[in-house]
C-alpha cells in the first residue's frame, strides 16, 4: 500500500482536525481536475491526468496557517 499526501487550502480555520477521516470529491476542467474535501471544507490545486487521485477518502494528518492562509495536509491510500 502506498500513501499519499495532498495540500487543501482551507478559507478559515476550526473546520478540521487531525485524525478525521473525510471523503472527497473529483472536479474536472477542460485539462486538468481538482479535489474538494469533506462538504466543501477545503479545496486541491488543480493536477493533471497523471496526477489522478484514486482514493474517496483520506485522512487529516496536519492542519496549519500560513501567511497565505489555512492549509490541510490530507493522506490517502494509493
Amino acid at each position: 500500500m502506498k500513501l499519499r499526501q495532498m495540500e487543501f487550502k482551507m478559507e478559515r480555520t476550526g473546520l478540521l482536525k487531525e485524525g478525521d477521516v473525510l471523503p472527497v470529491s473529483e472536479g474536472k476542467l477542460p485539462t486538468s481536475y481538482y479535489y474538494t474535501l469533506g462538504k466543501a471544507y477545503a479545496m486541491s490545486a488543480n493536477y493533471g491526468f497523471s496526477e489522478r487521485l484514486k482514493s474517496t477518502e483520506g485522512k487529516v494528518v496536519k492542519v496549519h496557517e500560513t501567511p497565505k492562509g489555512f492549509f490541510v495536509t490530507v493522506e490517502f491510500d494509493e
